[in-house]
Formats: structure tokens, C-alpha cells, sequence
């Protein structure tokens, strides 16, 4: 059995080795780099990614990378490819090729059927005189001083490279399509980052019948009975002309009771809070909730643009919904 520093000065050892690996694909950001962009982006079909064994691993998360930030892209492996799967690429897609010796029997048979296709083919590889570099369209230079494995065979700093290379890759595209975070959301839609982005206040809060509305004439006994029947912990307070006077809160009904006023023949105008904190319709939720925790507060109105309130929320609407 190992022993412990061994094993901790192993792993940093690995860690340094790919660290190393992935600094040196900076100097590989060179023309080639910018072809195979250029490739991708002018392409009318989807970019096809190819890859054996590890690279094969690494070559499905590039292209859900690329199919997240805006670039259409799919994995095939080579093996299935050559027992049918070459239909699904067509004349007007790209493919990326990953193979870090670029002699992989399974990505290199496939040459002659995707040169008469004429489906141009950027390569990654670990050689840059290997049949793949020496037959692609673009070749991408990935190759590592040495892997992290100390028996040097294992795939570990070769593919962290690549993988690098690939997310390399799918940023300066996304960047290049004007790709933006709402774009992302819509790919996103199950998934919490995709209801951070998508979400809007529109869709959680309160509003009609189930808005609490208390006017500026009323006093606190009725805001109570509205504050009641509502289950928000609080109501809007309304000025004649139906703009936003103020709010009164469960907070503040506590107040009211330590200093023992009157609950019901107190005006409501008397306690209620003044400039409360509102959001304005058509706002994401996610702005509402960084509202409530920088205002350490567990409601909001919204308002239209007149100021006038058509909708509240609460922490609980945000929680519900998944904003939280």
C-alpha cells in the first residue's frame, strides 16, 4: 500500500504535468486555429465530431460544447460510422477529427469516404506528420510533452489538452456569433441556469384578485384582513389615482405591536412603510431574488412603468419556481 505523501506528491505530480500540457496549447492559437473557426462558422450543416477510445470520451463533451454556445454539433463514433453512420454526415457539414497519434485504424478508414464526400475535415492530433494531419482540410497541433501517467500510457495530459483545445475552440465561436446568455438559456431550459435566464417575474408573481391592495384611506384593522385573506405577509398600500403609496409588511405589523398601537382604529398611512422597494414588470426573477438578499427583505411589488402595482412575489414564489 502506498503511503500517503506518496500518493499526495503523485497527484500534484499530475496535476503540474497537465497544467503543463494545457499551457503549452496557448502557443498552438496560431493561423490553423483561425481556419478551422472560419470552417465551422461558414459551414451550412452541423460540425461532426470523430474520435476512438479516450478521444472518443473527450469528443462527446466538445460537442455538446459546441451544441450549447450556439455552434450545431454532434458526436459519432468512428467504429458505428463505418457501418452506417456516414449517412448522417452530409457534403455541407464539418467534421473534427480527434486522434492523438492520428494513426487510429477506425478515424483514419474513414479518409477515403469523407474525401469523396468533400466534407472538409480538421484534425487534432498529438503528430503533425501522421495520415490524418497529412489528409485534413485544417490540422490543430495538440501535442503534449509527456502524459501524466508514469508508465506514460495511459491517455491523461494528451486528452486534457484537447479538451482544452476544444473549449478553446467553442468560445471563440460563440464570441464570433455574437452568442448570448439568453441564447444559452434556450438550450438550457431544464436546468437551474436556464431558469435564472429565462424566467421572468411575469411568470411567478401575484397579480388580479390575488394581489393584496389596501387604500391610502384605510386603516390598519382592513390592511390586516387584506394581508390575511392574501397569505403574502404583506399588502400594497394604493393612492387615489392608483399609484403606489407604500407597503405594510408582517415586519412591520410586529413593529406596530411592540410599540402597542392601536389595530384598528390606527390609518394605515400612519405606519406603513414609505419608498419601499419595488421591480419593475418584465424583470427576470433572478434580479428579484439578488434584490431580496441585498435587501434582506422576502417581498416585492411590482410595478408598471406609471408606477402603479400589477404584481407581488415573495421568497417562496422564487423557491417554487426553482430561482433559488
Amino acid at each position: 500500500m502506498p503511503k500517503k505523501n506518496s500518493m499526495i506528491q503523485l497527484a500534484q505530480a499530475v496535476i503540474d504535468t497537465e497544467s503543463q500540457a494545457v499551457a503549452e496549447m496557448r502557443t498552438r492559437i496560431d493561423t490553423s486555429f483561425v481556419r478551422a473557426c472560419k470552417l465551422m462558422l461558414n459551414t451550412k450543416g452541423r460540425v461532426v465530431v470523430v474520435g476512438m477510445g479516450k478521444s472518443g470520451h473527450i469528443g462527446g463533451k466538445i460537442a455538446a460544447t459546441f451544441a450549447s454556445t450556439g455552434t450545431p454539433a454532434f458526436f459519432v463514433h468512428p467504429g458505428e460510422a463505418s457501418h452506417g453512420d456516414l449517412g448522417m454526415i452530409t457534403a455541407d457539414d464539418v467534421i473534427l477529427a480527434l486522434s492523438n497519434s492520428g494513426e487510429t485504424h477506425e478515424v483514419v478508414s474513414l479518409l477515403p469516404v469523407i474525401k469523396r464526400k468533400g466534407v472538409p475535415l480538421i484534425a487534432m492530433t498529438g503528430n503533425p506528420q501522421s495520415q490524418l494531419a497529412l489528409n485534413a482540410t485544417v490540422h490543430i497541433n495538440v501535442q503534449v510533452s509527456k502524459e501524466a501517467c508514469p508508465l506514460g500510457l495511459a491517455p491523461t495530459s494528451s486528452t486534457t489538452a484537447v479538451l482544452a483545445m476544444g473549449d478553446a475552440l467553442a468560445v471563440a465561436l460563440l464570441d464570433a456569433r455574437g452568442f448570448t446568455s439568453d441564447d444559452f438559456a434556450l438550450s438550457h431550459p431544464g436546468g437551474s441556469l436556464g431558469r435564472r435566464l429565462l424566467l421572468h417575474i411575469d411568470d411567478i408573481m401575484h397579480t388580479g384578485d390575488k394581489l393584496p391592495t389596501t387604500s391610502l384611506d384605510s386603516l390598519l384593522g382592513e390592511a390586516l384582513i387584506e394581508m390575511t385573506s392574501k397569505c403574502l405577509g404583506m399588502t400594497t398600500i394604493i393612492n387615489p389615482d392608483g399609484t403606489l403609496a407604500g407597503i405594510f409588511t408582517d415586519g412591520d405589523l410586529r413593529r406596530a405591536i411592540a410599540k402597542k398601537i392601536d389595530l384598528h382604529n390606527t390609518p394605515i398611512s400612519e405606519i406603513m412603510t414609505l419608498n419601499c422597494k419595488t421591480i419593475l414588470k418584465g424583470t427576470l426573477a433572478a434580479e428579484a431574488l439578488l434584490i431580496m438578499q441585498q435587501k434582506k427583505i422576502n417581498a416585492l411589488v411590482v410595478v408598471n412603468k406609471q408606477g402603479a402595482p400589477v404584481g407581488a412575489l415573495n421568497m417562496h414564489d422564487l423557491l417554487k419556481a426553482g430561482v433559488v
